[in-house]
């Protein structure tokens, strides 16, 4: 069996680290000091292994990022086939506690704004955002019909309201009202006539 290096164990550590300290920040206004601190290691290796806080925080999207798509697709897998509970799924599962805890919430928020200055954002951003489209689509056709397209934009500004709500609260995300609020918009949809 392959010996597992310190590069990925080390990487992994500085994602993490970048998490927690923008979460903690509120903001990019961290230094790749900081981070690396956090993570145990001197700022020259981080900066080794990824260049600039900017990768540093790329890469820790695309971390959250996976772990969202993971949570997702368990998701809909344990939901079956009706459109209605794979919708159910996919909301609850963007709200999950692995998806929806302060330090998440803040990246997502500077995600957001990194998105309107940096072209790699942007890309994930828009990946996400097409992906999150998609499955919501594709649940929400043989429900509504033709208004699916209004439907699926509405929730995923939702969604995207919601982080935003959280982010610029004190205490925790609270996951239960987070899924409600976007649960009650679901239902009243889904009881309008197509």
């Amino acid at each position: 069996m392959p010996k597992l290096g310190m590069e990925p164990i080390r990487k992994a550590a500085l994602v993490k680290a970048t998490i927690v300290e923008i979460g903690r920040a509120g903001s990019l206004d961290v230094t790749v000091s900081q981070i690396a601190k956090r993570a145990g290691m001197s700022s020259a290796l981080a900066h080794h292994y990824f260049g600039s806080k900017e990768d540093m925080f790329l890469a820790a999207m695309r971390h959250i990022l996976s772990l969202y798509g993971a949570e997702v697709r368990g998701a809909l897998a344990a939901a079956g086939d009706a459109p209605e509970a794979r919708l159910q799924a996919i909301l609850r599962a963007s709200f999950s506690p692995g998806n929806f805890r302060r330090e998440a919430v803040g990246a997502w928020l500077n995600f957001y704004v990194l998105a309107q200055t940096v072209a790699e954002a942007r890309r994930l951003l828009a990946i996400y955002q097409r992906r999150l489209r998609s499955n919501l689509m594709s649940d929400l056709r043989p429900l509504v019909g033709a208004r699916a397209p209004g439907v699926a934009a509405a929730l995923g500004a939702l969604i995207d309201g919601v982080y935003l709500r959280e982010a610029l609260k004190n205490g925790p995300p609270d996951s239960a009202a987070a899924v409600a609020v976007v649960m009650d918009f679901l239902t009243t949809e889904l009881g309008k006539q197509s």
